[in-house]
Parts: structure tokens; C-alpha cells; sequence
């Protein structure tokens, strides 16, 4: 398998166990916002801000957690997060009965932490971000004999991801781009593992942060880099380093990567509001901010975004909203 974790096969096993669960998530084209991008550019949204949790992190959950085996499940689970992932799991443990505890920084989204205790999880606040939580997550399924899944390094995951872009590529068969964030990778990942089982010929670029580029220095730099702290109000892609099971993939893979501002996050979240009015987060929007950076380059083409993750909480649009970002 090489550098890929995951084969074609996984993906389609991953689509027959979420089909009774999960809906397609709408693919939709805003002539305004083509006009906002301009270059000629047919820009296409994929909403997973409508599956359950409002992320396509529910695919995820949902693809790991299918995989265990009874008693792995009536142990429990154990996730780090920000968030999303954390409700994704959380969310496919209310499903299938099996008792979910996630680790999230202290001073994490407080509405992601209500969300997810709202959905049965045990929430426990530790660590200065997420990385940390990952060493605590790591500490209580130990002790507690739970299974981890972790939100990059889990080829179930990885699957599930891949899901959306399989489901993608079959709406709109044209599309010949696509721009997504990347915290750890699974989405990208599956999105290139997707068009390869297709046999697709598709470019995937990636897009982080440049208050937290642990990938994207990786990628350029050709070996893992590890950032000592993250500054972004795009929590869901604030990772301070790359991962075993995705960064192979990325590097062999990714059309390209760029790093985009506090500012053009903000704006392209800005932008995503007005036009489709969907109410979107940081990392939702890094996918807009990037094709922006890009446009000239992907000139004349019909490119894919993802908004993944609704659950901005309401200090932070307030700000974003009020242009103080």
C-alpha cells in the first residue's frame, strides 16, 4: 500500500456500513459565488455542514466505531478533540451503545463541549490543546481499558472520510479540483484514495492555517515538523503536527498546499455566510481561503470545497462578524 493507508475497498466497505445512517450531503453551485471567486472558476460547496453534528466528522465516528467488535463496544471509546470529532464519535456511540469519553483542551469551544455531552460523551478538559488532549485521551484508555480512536491515525476514519469524496466525484463527475483544510489529513487523503479507485484524474490541495502550519511546513519541507503551540480561531484544523498514517499520502499526493491568514479565513467565512447562508466555522470556511489564494492557478476549472463544520460558537462570529479577525 505504500504510502496510502487505505485501498479502494475500504472506502466502499465504509459506504455500504454508514448508508442506513447517513444521508448524502447536498453538492450546490452559487453563481454569486463563482462571481466572488471570478477567474472563470465553477465553484462547487459540498455541504457536510448537513449531516448529523454539522461535520463530516460524522462519517468518521461512524466508520470506526462500525468496525469495532461487540466487546471493543461495550467497553467504550476514547477521542481527542476540538470538537467535531469528538460529536462525530460521540454521535456514532449514541447509535451503536457504546460509551464515549473525549479529551478536549481546557478552555475548548464551550458549545462544542455542550454538544457533545448533549450526545451521551463524557467530556474531560485537559491539556493546553489539543496534542495534549491527545496524551490524555491516550492516559484514560489505559487505565480504562477503552479503545482509542483518534481522528487522523485510524484508517476506519480515514474511510469514512474518504466517503465524501466518493460521493462527490459521483454528483458532479467534472469537477477536476478540490480545495480542503487539513488539520490531519483524512479528508484530503480520502479524497486522493477516492479518485484513484474511480479512476479520476483530480487535483487536491490542501489548506492550513498559518497560526497553525505543522502540515503545511512538513509538506514543503519534506519531513515532520512539530510547532510548540497553534494561534487560530479555526480550531478544527489547530494541529501542531503532521500524522504517521496521512502525511505519506500527502506528500505523494497533494496538488499542492498553501497557508492562509487569520484574515483571509475570516473573510472567506465572511463570504460563505452572505452568499449561501450557512452558518459556517474556521475550518468550514479554509477551503473558500484557499481556492482564493489559488484562483489564478485553478483558472477556468470546476473545483470542489467542502463546509465541514457549522459549529462555530457565538463569541467567535460575533467577532468575525464585527471584522475584528
Amino acid at each position: 500500500m505504500g504510502s496510502w493507508p487505505i485501498g479502494f475497498d475500504d472506502v466502499l466497505a465504509a459506504r455500504e456500513r454508514l448508508r442506513s445512517h447517513l444521508e448524502p450531503t447536498p453538492l450546490r453551485s452559487y453563481p454569486a459565488l463563482d462571481a466572488a471567486v471570478g477567474h472563470g472558476i465553477r465553484l462547487w460547496v459540498k455541504h457536510e455542514n448537513h449531516n448529523p453534528t454539522n461535520a463530516f466528522k460524522a462519517r468518521n465516528g461512524l466508520a470506526a466505531l462500525t468496525l469495532l467488535d461487540a466487546e471493543a463496544r461495550r467497553r467504550g471509546v476514547a477521542a481527542a478533540s476540538t470538537g467535531n470529532h469528538g460529536q462525530g464519535v460521540a454521535w456514532a456511540g449514541g447509535l451503536l451503545g457504546a460509551p464515549v469519553t473525549i479529551c478536549v483542551p481546557a478552555g475548548n469551544n464551550p458549545e462544542k463541549n455542550a454538544a457533545m455531552r448533549a450526545l451521551g460523551a463524557t467530556v474531560v478538559e485537559q491539556g493546553r490543546d489539543y496534542d495534549e488532549a491527545v496524551e490524555v485521551c491516550a492516559r484514560l484508555a489505559r487505565e480504562r481499558g477503552l479503545t482509542i480512536v483518534h481522528s487522523t491515525n485510524d484508517r476506519g476514519v480515514i474511510a469514512g472520510a474518504s466517503t465524501l469524496s466518493l460521493e462527490l466525484l459521483e454528483q458532479r463527475p467534472q469537477i477536476q479540483a478540490l480545495v480542503m483544510a487539513i488539520g490531519g489529513g483524512s479528508q484530503a487523503v480520502g479524497a486522493m484514495v477516492a479518485a484513484r479507485g474511480l479512476g479520476r484524474e483530480l487535483a487536491v490541495y490542501g489548506v492550513q492555517s498559518e497560526g497553525a502550519p505543522a502540515i503545511y511546513e512538513s509538506w514543503t519541507q519534506g519531513r515532520v515538523v512539530v510547532k510548540d503551540d497553534v494561534r487560530t480561531f479555526a480550531e478544527g484544523i489547530a494541529t501542531r503536527t503532521a500524522y504517521e498514517l496521512t502525511f505519506g499520502a500527502l506528500r505523494e499526493g497533494l496538488a499542492g498546499f498553501v497557508a492562509v491568514s487569520e484574515g483571509e479565513l475570516a473573510e472567506a467565512l465572511r463570504l460563505l455566510l452572505r452568499i449561501t447562508h450557512n452558518l459556517v466555522e474556521g475550518a468550514g470556511a479554509a477551503g473558500l481561503a484557499g481556492l482564493l489564494r489559488l484562483r489564478q492557478q485553478l483558472e477556468g476549472r470546476e473545483v470542489g470545497i467542502v463546509i465541514s463544520g457549522g459549529n462555530i460558537d457565538a463569541a467567535t462570529l460575533r467577532r468575525v462578524i464585527d471584522k475584528t479577525i
